[in-house]
């Protein structure tokens, strides 16, 4: 494994997205983890991760120059390099000339680190630094410089230690894959072994360790992550598994009905549904405000998740669908992360439930999961179904929930998602959705005047849903849309779409 130690950099969990491309295991730890926890850990390779400080500052984060000496290669980047250069004796100085972006360095030495690149003396790289290394430590050489760094990369070979100021994990940077192989595989000496197929086999392994021969509940909502987190316990522990569904009444059109046929009829889980959708609404009646209504609806379904849980006996383990992001932001060093809203999903094991957790994909990212479905042999429609948020349809209606208005969304949703399955957009893109905004307008319809809702259609690429960019879809495909929304949908007169970036929006609009 390669083991990344962050520093608060925004690009650190793409560090580790770009080694496991590799099919090499990475994992990101704090800066600050014990050095007991590193050894444990057996790393192969360490990778400093860049970060928002500056290595003067009396109260930058550190480690223990120790780790430089125990022949681990190690590879730093951006503030990793200037943290490694100022540990080991060189000097860092805070520059008047910032590089920000793209900028040109000359390869002075062409060695294993920046071996199977073009022959060429310039690379085009990402720059993102207003500190820059001066002198460097002895025994280190220069491998490339730019016209603002003199040691754009350096390395002790001997030791194996190894410094860049660019990010070789954007793609911004011409062949940083190439950067990234030379250390993960010509330095480090990894093999690539990491796949779907050893993950699943050592998870099994580890969920029938774990449970042994006891009962686990699982929360089941029909999304990627709670349906291969069901899925793939019912392979490890079978009959022992009960998964609970609560239908919300937020759900996209059939919805319900296609969680509880594919999973108790197809996989013939143990699966409890419960209808309760009549409490939902009663409870959303007259709420607007949209934290409001994501707490009601939060609250509301662990107050049903427990009381349909405490009907059953002997149950020890709770499984949740936790990704790997979750668990880097709960321990990550200053992460780019800000609270923007409260999360999708529920959070938290309630205390009084006191049952032990298992979360069996907490060590994979997003597009990982969706690998790891597909070797589970669950059907791509739903492997590669676009996100959709824990309150469903109660977050795309602005503004107060009627039944009138989920029945009016399930319909305009449905037809967004066919016409841009039949355009093939649907494999193409992050996110496509449908919201019912809060807003009448007059129309003309067989001459005579309307006075009807608006309809936004959103769709948006995104790699991990950190950034996202609005979808230049075809106004031939727009017009089909608008024009089913408008002849096929009752109460509906008007269609927009929205192209907002996120920043400054957000993907979901509440």
């Amino acid at each position: 494994m390669i083991l990344v130690l962050d520093f608060g950099s925004q690009y650190t969990q793409l560090i580790a997205r770009r080694i496991r491309e590799l099919k090499v295991y990475c994992e990101i730890h704090p800066f600050n983890i014990t050095h007991d926890e590193i050894k444990n850990l057996n790393p192969k390779g360490i990778i400093l991760s860049g970060g928002p400080s500056s290595v003067l500052g009396e109260s930058s984060p550190t480690i223990d120059k120790e780790i430089f000496e125990w022949g681990i290669p190690i590879l730093g980047i951006c503030y990793g390099l200037q943290l490694m250069a100022k540990l080991l004796g060189g000097r860092v100085e805070s520059s008047s000339s910032s590089e920000y972006g793209k900028t040109e360095i000359t390869i002075k030495k062409n060695n294993l680190f920046f071996k199977n690149i073009p022959d060429k003396n310039t690379l085009t790289v990402w720059m993102s630094h207003g500190d820059r290394v001066i002198e460097i430590p002895d025994d280190f050489e220069i491998l490339a410089e730019s016209n603002n760094s003199p040691f754009a990369a350096v390395a002790d070979v001997d030791r194996k230690l190894y410094g860049i100021q660019f990010h070789p994990e954007v793609t911004h940077t011409d062949h940083g894959i190439e950067i990234l192989k030379n250390f993960v595989f010509g330095v480090c000496q990894c093999d690539p072994t990491w796949n779907m197929e050893s993950f699943k086999e050592t998870k099994i392994k580890e969920i029938q360790d774990q449970v042994g021969n006891e009962k686990v509940l699982c929360a089941l909502s029909g999304g990627v992550d709670s349906s291969v987190t069901a899925v793939l316990l019912h392979q490890a522990i079978k009959d022992n598994l009960i998964c609970i569904f609560v239908d919300n009444g937020l759900l996209r059109k059939d919805e319900a009905r296609k969680v509880v046929e594919l999973f108790k009829k197809h996989y013939h889980i143990n699966l409890i549904h419960i209808n309760a959708s009549e409490i939902f609404w009663e409870k959303l009646k007259g709420v607007a405000d949209p934290e409001e209504k994501r707490k009601i609806i939060g609250i509301e379904f662990i107050n049903i998740f427990e009381k349909e849980a405490s009907k059953l006996e002997g149950i020890k383990y709770l499984a949740q669908g936790t990704l790997y992001p979750d668990v880097i932001e709960s321990v990550s060093f200053k992460g780019p992360s800000a609270v923007i809203k409260s999360h999708h999903n529920v959070g938290g094991l309630p205390e009084e439930m006191k049952m032990s957790l298992v979360e069996p994909l907490r060590e994979l990212f997003k597009d990982e999961v969706r690998e790891l479905g597909v070797s589970l042999g669950l059907d791509e429609e739903l492997v590669y179904r676009h996100p959709f948020p824990g309150p469903g349809l109660g977050i795309r209606i602005l503004g107060e929930i009627t039944r009138e208005k989920i029945e009016v969304l399930q319909e305009a949703d449905h037809i967004v998602m066919e016409e841009i399955k039949k355009a093939g957009y649907y494999r193409k893109v992050w996110q496509s959705f449908a919201v019912l905004l809060p807003v009448r307008s007059v129309g003309v319809m067989g001459d005579a005047r309307t006075y009807e809702w608006t309809i936004a259609v959103r769709c948006v690429s995104s790699i991990d849903a950190m950034t996202a960019d609005w979808v230049q879809l075809p106004y031939e495909l727009l017009g089909k849309i608008s024009n089913r929304l408008i002849n096929e949908v009752q109460k509906i007169n008007r269609v927009v779409y929205d192209i907002t970036s996120k920043p400054p929006g957000t993907i979901e609009w509440e």
